[in-house]
């Protein structure tokens, strides 16, 4: 599978780690929005030993559909920002290209674009793209369906500098359905990025919690996407959707009797 990764910061650069180590996707370029590393290979910018063309561009040299059609790929992975979704969203739409978005936060305007191009192509759209977070929030889900007399709590722990709420966090409440202002922060040192919830039953308490060790965990998130994506309908799908196949897990306490 060819894929083209849109965004080179700290997480884009774990990202193509992830990737070009991959025997199951083709990195095909890195676009950003500067003229640093114009043209350097990935691969040989990583220390990595690959021979996937990887090369990087910048969103100024190629109109998008001029960038897709030079370089054909089957996949979009975006790791940019929220405007970022505007450079390439109607040339992947047009040609049918499938889009994995792992934006933090994204507006609802853009999530209104969203649904627009999953009209036409298949898009996932995840604000952690980590499977420990989705799975994470699948069986929080479940255990307040099995308990919801619980008292839940969700608590998030980022860097220092780090100002929001983080978007994960959010995804969170909303998937439990519990207000934001509950969400308890924590900003210290260099934490990459921890969410806990804790289920406070009558007699035992729950703890699901998830932490981020690197930022290559992104790009186990992303290659699963990608595994799943193109046997997927056109339309707009989230990481829940792909994995929650994996909850049945076809036995039953029944079967050894």
């Amino acid at each position: 599978m060819k894929v083209g990764l849109i965004g080179f910061g700290k997480t884009g650069k774990a990202v193509a780690s992830v990737l070009l180590q991959s025997t199951e996707v083709n990195l095909q370029w890195v676009l950003r929005k500067t003229h640093v590393l114009e043209h350097r290979s990935v691969p040989e910018f990583l220390g990595i030993d690959s021979h996937e063309p990887g090369l990087i561009y910048s969103i100024e040299e190629y109109p998008a559909q001029d960038l897709l059609k030079r370089l054909p790929v089957d996949l979009i992975i975006d790791f940019s920002s929220q405007e970022g979704i505007l450079y390439y969203g109607e040339a992947a739409r047009e040609m049918g290209v499938a889009v994995v978005s792992a934006i933090s936060a994204y507006p609802p305007e853009r999530i209104s674009y969203l649904q627009y191009l999953a009209e036409k192509t298949r898009v996932v759209c995840s604000p952690n793209i980590t499977i420990g977070i989705n799975f994470l929030i699948i069986a929080a889900k479940i255990l307040k369906k099995i308990a919801p007399y619980t008292d839940i709590e969700i608590i998030e722990e980022h860097f220092k500098a780090k100002p929001e709420i983080s978007g994960t966090a959010k995804k969170i409440a909303q998937a439990l359905t519990l207000p934001e202002d509950d969400i308890k922060v924590v900003r210290a040192g260099g934490i990459i990025g921890v969410h806990e919830i804790l289920f406070g039953f009558p007699y035992q308490t729950v703890r699901l919690r998830h932490e981020s060790i690197s930022r290559e965990a992104f790009g186990n998130g992303v290659l699963f996407a990608a595994q799943h994506i193109l046997e997927r309908e056109v339309g707009l799908h989230s990481m829940e959707d792909l994995m929650l196949p994996y909850f049945d897990t076809g036995s039953s306490c029944l079967e050894d009797e």
